[in-house]
C-alpha cells in the first residue's frame, strides 16, 4: 500500500525504560542497529500498527507500555535504488513513518525477540536516548534524527537532555549497557 508519492506507511517505536534509555535492536544477520518499526496494513491505524509491531518484534503487549507521545506528522526517507525490487522501481520511493515514544512498564525478561516465527532482531540493549546515528543504516539517519529531536521534550524536562550531545551524529560506539540475546 503506497501513497500517491510512492511512500509506504510505516510506524517507528522508541521504547524507553525507567532510566530514560531506549531499546536498541541488532538486526538479524546484520551489523546495524535500529528501533522497532514496521508497515501499516490496509485498514490499520498507526496506533494499531504500532501495537502489532510491538508484539511481532519484541513480544510485548499493550498493557506493558504507555504511550508518551508521537510525531505530529509523517517523517519520510527514500530507499536507495539497490534496495528496491525491479517491479517496484519508479513506483516505490521509500517509507513515511509516524513515530511513537513509549514507556516500558515491564521487566527486561518480558522482551521476547522470538515471539513470532519471523524475528527482526538477534540481540538488544538499552542505550542512551541519543543513540549513535553512525550505527543506523545511512538512509534512515535523517528520520531517526528528526524523531529523536521532536520527541525529546515529551521525555525530558531538563534542558541538558533536550539537546543532543556534541558530535552526536558522528558518534561511534556500542552503548554502555549489557547486550541481551
Amino acid at each position: 500500500m503506497l501513497d500517491q508519492h510512492g511512500y509506504r506507511p510505516n510506524v517507528g517505536i522508541i521504547l524507553t525504560n525507567p532510566l530514560k534509555q531506549v531499546f536498541w535492536g541488532k538486526r538479524l544477520g546484520q551489523h546495524s542497529w535500529q528501533f522497532p518499526q514496521g508497515g501499516i496494513n490496509r485498514g490499520e491505524s498507526p496506533r494499531e500498527a504500532m501495537f502489532r509491531e510491538l508484539w511481532e518484534e519484541l513480544g510485548l503487549f499493550e498493557n506493558q507500555v504507555r504511550i508518551i507521545s508521537r510525531t505530529e506528522d509523517w517523517l519520510r526517507y527514500d530507499v536507495p535504488d539497490r534496495w528496491i525490487r525491479r517491479d517496484l522501481r519508479g513506483i516505490y520511493k521509500g517509507q513515511k513513518q509516524i513515530w511513537f515514544l513509549l514507556e516500558f512498564l515491564g521487566k527486561n525478561k518480558d522482551i521476547n525477540l522470538k515471539a513470532t516465527n519471523h524475528p527482526e532482531f538477534e540481540a538488544w540493549k538499552w542505550n542512551d536516548y541519543w543513540v549513535p546515528l553512525s550505527q543506523v543504516i545511512d538512509f534512515k539517519r535523517g528520520v531517526y534524527k528528526e524523531a529523536l529531536k521532536e520527541l525529546a521534550p515529551a521525555l525530558f524536562t531538563d534542558k541538558k537532555h533536550l539537546v543532543p550531545p556534541a558530535g552526536w551524529e558522528k558518534a561511534e560506539g556500542p552503548g554502555h549497557f549489557r547486550l541481551y540475546k
